[in-house]
């Protein structure tokens, strides 16, 4: 499974919920009609889609067995995947975001940073959020500052300091 986004509240009061994506796109949830909803250890539930549509930065969604806004604030917090089968397959070089987040972040000085815990899209770039003991650090995702991305290994090289964008 591929983590796409979190359930981040109910919305509205007949049973729509709020959908915090973690694609690049705002909109790439909408072409699955089908989701596999959970926590992020299991047990996953597969869900059909009746209805979604894109609302400011996040989307809005009704599914079935949720009637209502108590039945849609059970299910914040739960993760929504689809299976990686499922997914187009990426050129080298280009990774799904749920695929850098928990990786590893080590300078070329061999400092590690900390985890990748979120991928933030500004305009410019895609900015990883990294954190470590010393706080978060925002690294832009770009060939500047991104020397090497091993998903197998669990890490990314960076050229960049503690210190920037704290």
């Amino acid at each position: 499974m591929v983590i796409m986004g979190r359930v981040a509240s109910a919305h509205g009061i007949k049973g729509w919920v709020k959908i915090q994506p973690y694609t690049e796109y705002l909109d790439s949830l909408l072409d699955y009609k089908t989701w596999w909803i959970g926590p992020e250890q299991g047990p996953w539930q597969e869900v059909k889609v009746l209805e979604c549509e894109a609302h400011n930065k996040t989307l809005a969604a009704l599914l079935p067995n949720c009637p209502d806004r108590n039945a849609s604030e059970k299910l914040k917090g739960l993760l929504i995947a689809v299976p990686r089968e499922s997914l187009p397959k990426q050129p080298e070089d280009e990774y799904y975001w749920s695929d850098l987040i928990g990786l590893s972040v080590i300078t070329e000085m061999g400092v590690t940073l900390g985890l990748v815990t979120q991928l933030l899209e500004t305009g410019a770039s895609q900015v990883l959020m990294v954190q470590g003991d010393s706080g978060e650090i925002l690294i832009p995702f770009v060939a500047t500052a991104i020397k090497q991305v091993d998903v197998k290994s669990k890490t990314i090289r960076v050229d960049w300091s503690a210190d920037y964008l704290r």
